[in-house]
């Protein structure tokens, strides 16, 4: 099984309220978020295999302060609203973990300003520190979190697993293009299922 590799880890990226919940800022905005709950609960899945082989598991939250100083060209330029809908800022409820989440002692949140969750943030010194050569990658959206993820985990040279459906985006189409633009050249894709029942069998 994938998560019997003593050099592996977990990351579930961004499975937060403001993506995965009716209450959250993108349902508020008319989005449809069925698709990205249903990541997040095949994400959850994955945690607890992952730990039940000693796997770390790494949770991110993309956070913006609360007066979006730290935003950039995204929340300035690029995408102004999530400014004026309070999307992900500190301390608005917005940025938290999904409920469906059971982050546990032992896991790791972080939380990162940009899509990339290399991006300043220490996800790099922990995988480093800890001899991490294999990363297995899920979350949401595909294209913008996770595809800048992967891209940039590849390019540093990390084998990169993602696991397409436990990943999502709002249009099915983005979602598809992403899985296989990073299948092309960036990451191998799998199924939920191609490590669940890996998982089952060799327990």
């Amino acid at each position: 099984m994938i998560f019997d590799h003593d050099d592996t880890a977990l990351l579930l990226i961004d499975y937060q309220k403001g993506f995965c919940e009716p209450d959250g800022s993108m349902a508020r905005q008319g989005r449809d978020i069925g698709a990205l709950a249903a990541a997040a609960e095949a994400g959850n899945r994955l945690a607890a295999a992952a730990r039940s082989r000693g796997c770390p598991v790494i949770w991110t939250r993309m956070v913006f302060a609360s007066d979006y100083s730290d935003g950039g060209v995204l929340t300035t330029v690029l995408r102004p609203n999530l400014a004026k809908i309070g999307a992900l800022a500190r301390g608005s409820g917005d940025e938290e973990l999904a409920s469906i989440c059971d982050v546990l002692p032992g896991d790791l949140v972080i939380d990162k300003p940009r899509f990339s969750s290399l991006i300043g943030t220490p996800l790099e010194v922990i995988l480093r520190s800890a001899g991490i050569g294999s990363v297995v990658v899920a979350g949401v959206t595909t294209p913008m979190c996770v595809e800048s993820t992967v891209r940039d985990l590849s390019q540093r040279d990390y084998a990169v697993t993602v696991v397409a459906d436990a990943c999502a985006d709002f249009e099915r189409e983005r979602h598809e293009a992403a899985l296989a633009a990073m299948a092309f050249g960036f990451a191998h894709v799998v199924e939920c299922a191609d490590i669940l029942t890996q998982d089952k069998q060799a327990g």
